[in-house]
């Protein structure tokens, strides 16, 4: 079948405005990139707070989505690890060409993973933002990067590295939450306590947590209850979920010389974290493709294609909304009003009528 020279784009109108589906020529790939056809895309928070809030965008329309997994439709010149058919996906960036909300997407081949026949489209979108959101402010090397710069267990001496060394994940049932906890694990931290609602605590332990605490508990005592599942100090606090009550709980959570990493930097709900203690606060920055990612990222993109084939990082539970592209703005209203718990929301963009 011919490549379309047409497709379908979801477009934000404006800051605070409607989303709308509209047609748009089908992009072209550089040299160095890939053409994709979005299979399924996934719906993230920052979706809707790009939407209400404007975050990160300034002109417009804009498109939305940074979960992508689909088809390589053609491959620019210098591209040689990929070629036309493979199942692939990738994180959307700040090139509204690389989103994931249209039906079909140019983006650096670099940053494409590989994915085994034994997923589906569907688990396998539920993975680009969560994994890059977990790994590089625990992995990346760069001094200039926003990372806490551990070995990572993919590299020689990594796996199992920090054996014995506690580690808290604030949002377990999170799509972010689920990826640190595999890869925590991966390193050795033991414990791994997450905090969840107690009806996910099979789901939760089912990706490495040792423990899971009621999210639920009165603060005072969510705190004694984790520091009395711990013999030593908690090295790490990852928190998922980065609003004003949990970064205040990882804060005090975390032992003096300990690491806290944030997925909401100060900027952006405008909350000035507490100081006095000595704690490295990290706030994550998961695209690849900045600059003080970009090496990384490559790199890892090789490995994560290794770990998918082996089975060793699994998916999250994904949930389809009916109606393709027409469907995002009910699924961003459901994450907007927390009412997903556990399940990536995803549609399927060649669908749209």
């Amino acid at each position: 079948m011919p490549l379309p020279t047409q497709q379908n784009v979801l477009y934000l109108l404006s800051n605070g405005g409607p989303l709308a589906v509209r047609k748009a020529n089908v992009p072209s790939p550089g040299p160095d990139d890939i053409l994709l056809k979005v299979e399924a895309a996934g719906l993230n928070p920052l979706d809707w707070k790009i939407q209400t809030e404007g975050l990160f965008t300034t002109e417009y329309p804009a498109v939305l989505g940074f979960d992508v997994a689909g088809v390589v439709e053609t491959v620019g010149l210098n591209v040689n690890r990929l070629k036309a058919g493979d199942r692939v996906i990738v994180e959307g960036h700040f090139g509204y060409e690389t989103r994931a909300f249209q039906q079909y997407v140019s983006t650096p081949a670099d940053l494409v993973a590989k994915i085994p026949d034994t997923l589906s489209f569907d688990e396998a979108v539920t993975l680009p933002v969560s994994v890059t959101t977990a790994v590089a402010p625990l992995y990346n090397p760069n001094a200039a990067s926003r990372s806490v710069h551990f070995t990572p267990p993919w590299e020689k001496g990594g796996l199992g590295k920090y054996a014995g060394k506690a580690a808290v994940v604030l949002g377990g049932t999170s799509a972010v939450g689920q990826a640190v906890i595999q890869f925590l694990n991966l390193s050795g931290f033991s414990p791994i306590i997450a905090t969840a609602s107690l009806r996910n605590t099979d789901f939760v332990k089912s990706f490495g947590a040792t423990h899971v605490v009621d999210r639920s508990l009165p603060r005072a005592t969510l705190i004694q209850t984790i520091k009395q599942l711990t013999e030593g100090p908690i090295e790490l606090v990852y928190d998922a979920i980065s609003v004003r009550e949990t970064k205040e709980l990882g804060y005090e959570i975390a032992s003096p010389g300990g690491s806290l990493i944030l997925v909401v930097p100060e900027h952006v709900d405008h909350y000035k974290m507490p100081s006095g203690k000595d704690v490295r606060i990290v706030e994550a920055m998961g695209m690849f493709i900045v600059p003080e990612n970009m090496e990384f990222g490559a790199k890892f993109t090789v490995e994560f294609e290794k770990l998918l084939q082996d089975g060793v990082v699994k998916p999250g539970i994904p949930e389809l909304l009916q109606g393709g592209l027409n469907a995002v703005q009910e699924g961003l209203d459901r994450i907007k009003a927390n009412k997903v718990s556990g399940k990536k929301l995803v549609v399927h963009p060649q669908e749209t009528l």
